[in-house]
């Protein structure tokens, strides 16, 4: 197995970013952390993950789509994109990187949308394998393992440095083309440190959350439960969790007159906000119930039911440390569990 010690890891990045240009989680003021173009000095983050995930390089929070320059009656039509440079991404976790193949089945299905397409293809992934995982964490409840990330190169922190594997062709491509700055070892301090990993997330106080009750074929059941009410009452619809979710991929479209011609973009959107989905005869959902009702619905019962029981969340505990009156989907799925043993 390849290893590099701690101390040559900017030898890494200096001679990756003559391929490539390459992103690493960087801490933020205020105790936020987001992914940044590494650059010589850039110190890379130690904490978990990043505030928002890296599903921003696939599906930016803003973008523009089409622009349009008039001249009297005539209408020119312009597409803003320029070809994606290939880039890659450092320090993924695991359940981030299961998100991108959630984002994938909606993105890439027909009709494939060619704006995130072209991102994805020209990302290359570097996964990072979890080493302290926190309290807020439950990526094994979807089946992943937080010491294996599924990215196309996994590193994995050992005592001294990481051990580096390669997933894909391309990224034993990746690695082969940096062949000279790693070393060779065997890969027992890289099983060791991931079977600690694995025994620190079985004593995580969410360890034993299942999604027992939940999955496509629970819409009657859950629906119309009295229980949603009493989960909703304190919400206020603030997006916070859709913004810091990993998976959520609802947006907006809308137009910018610039005084010189339109711009066509589509921004983040929120379920949880009051004029998501309202059209020209009102809105479908009226109520904070009802909205906050479709979210979770949306997460545990209509998303897998529609994609062969992948469930529309990975567990990652932003939204856990995120909401600011401290309800999640965690609250919702030990609650709404219970109807299992009322039926």
């Amino acid at each position: 197995m390849k290893y590099i010690s701690f101390e040559n890891l900017h030898t890494f990045f200096e001679q990756a970013s003559a391929q490539l240009n390459i992103y690493v989680p960087v801490d933020a003021a205020g105790g936020q952390s987001a992914y940044t173009r590494w650059t010589p000095g850039t110190e890379i983050s130690r904490g978990l993950h990043t505030t928002r995930s890296a599903k921003e390089f696939f599906f930016p929070q803003t973008e523009n789509l089409v622009e349009f320059k008039m001249s009297g009656k005539n209408i020119e039509i312009i597409d803003p994109r320029s070809e994606t440079e290939d880039y890659a991404i450092f320090g993924v976790r695991a359940c981030d990187i299961r998100s991108f193949g959630i984002l994938d089945e909606v993105f890439l299905a027909e009709p494939v949308d060619s704006y995130y397409k072209n991102r994805r293809e020209h990302g290359l992934i570097i996964g990072m394998s979890c080493t302290r995982p926190a309290e807020t964490c439950f990526c094994q409840t979807f089946g992943i393992d937080a010491a294996e990330p599924q990215g196309d190169v996994t590193f994995t922190e050992v005592q001294d440095g990481y051990c580096v594997a390669a997933n894909t062709e391309r990224g034993k491509a990746f690695l082969d083309a940096l062949g000279a700055i790693f070393e060779e070892r065997s890969d027992d301090a890289a099983a060791q440190a991931k079977e600690k990993t694995r025994e620190i997330m079985q004593k995580l106080p969410l360890a034993g959350l299942t999604t027992e009750g939940f999955g496509g074929d629970r819409l009657d059941a859950l629906f119309d439960d009295p229980r949603w009410a009493e989960l909703s009452e304190a919400c206020i619809g603030c997006g916070t969790c859709t913004f810091v979710c990993p998976t959520c991929q609802c947006y907006d479209i809308r137009d910018y007159d610039t005084g010189h011609g339109v711009k066509r973009f589509r921004c983040w959107d929120s379920c949880m906000y009051s004029d998501f989905t309202k059209m020209a005869h009102g809105n479908p959902r009226l109520t904070q119930k009802e909205r906050f009702r479709q979210r979770f619905m949306h997460k545990l019962v209509y998303f897998p039911a529609n994609n062969n029981g992948e469930f529309g969340c990975v567990g990652c505990g932003r939204c856990l440390a995120s909401c600011p009156i401290h309800m999640n989907i965690v609250k919702v799925m030990k609650k709404l569990a219970e109807v299992k043993e009322d039926e």
